[in-house]
């Protein structure tokens, strides 16, 4: 099945009535939990204003008639809410404080709503696969390997890893066009790991898996490069991680049913 066709038929699936019933659930419970974040956030934020002090001073210099030189010297001081007015007061301190806000901001709900959805997800993928099962692979048998324990141990391992790059790659963060790829590639590596665990311990075995890995692992891994991409469109992952599944899910069950195919076939042969 080449990758035009993976795209359509997984479009269409996506677009189905079963589908959408279940795309709406990372939708609304993402949004419920960044909208607590965020209040939390923003109550923190103030109360730690409130506590604060900034004191601002400044001096201005004229030139008396007699040449004698005077300074003015006028000292101001923002307690807690007053911090905000002051750096509204002035166009260029409005002006950084926005950017700020909002840069900083939306950095942080894009990669709580990708982190967020992809936990959410691992719940949905049974119930999203065997629909896709029952419409195209009647009979395709799943024997997943995946368990509660083995989805934590593979999710904190990940998130883990995910850590130690993001330290590691410290020193590139600051050199252009590479920090850009250098800030992404732990974002990548979580969620990489994360859909292709949930997707391959639900439908094959151990085995199965690291065969198909080992074989196609380039070609899984340039798929999901694809959807982080796409997940890098502001608030789409909020209702595209189930399209990620049944995209991936296609991938892996169209190869899966080609290797137990082959594998009977050798059976008998022999």
């Amino acid at each position: 099945m080449n990758e035009i066709t993976l795209l359509s038929k997984s479009l269409k699936d996506f677009l189905t009535k079963p589908i959408i019933k279940i795309a709406f659930y990372p939708l609304i419970i993402t949004m419920v939990i960044l909208y607590l974040i965020f209040f939390t956030a923003a109550d923190i934020g103030i109360s730690s204003l409130e506590n604060n002090v900034i004191h601002i001073e400044s001096s201005e210099s004229t030139l008396n008639s007699d040449g004698a030189v005077d300074t003015t010297t006028t000292s101001e001081t923002y307690f807690g809410k007053g911090i905000i007015d002051f750096l509204l007061k002035y166009s260029l301190t409005s002006w950084l404080a926005s950017f700020l806000i909002y840069t900083v901001g939306s950095i942080i709900v894009m990669m709580f709503s990708v982190f967020i959805t992809l936990i959410i997800i691992g719940f949905l993928t049974p119930m999203i696969l065997n629909v896709i099962q029952k419409r195209h692979y009647p009979t395709l048998e799943f024997k997943g390997y995946g368990s509660i324990s083995s989805v934590v141990f593979v999710s904190i391992k990940s998130i883990f890893v995910m850590l130690v790059l993001f330290i590691v790659l410290i020193p590139f963060y600051f050199i252009p066009i590479i920090n850009i790829i250098a800030f992404n590639l732990p974002l990548y590596y979580l969620f990489h790991k994360l859909l292709n665990f949930d997707v391959i311990s639900t439908i094959m075995t151990k085995e199965e898996s690291y065969y198909l890995k080992a074989k196609n692992k380039n070609l899984f891994r340039t798929r999901t490069l694809f959807l982080y991409i796409v997940s890098m469109i502001p608030f789409i992952t909020l209702f595209s991680t189930v399209f990620y599944i049944v995209y991936l899910g296609h991938g892996y069950m169209s190869k899966l049913e080609e290797l137990r195919n082959s594998s009977s076939r050798l059976d008998i042969t022999s």
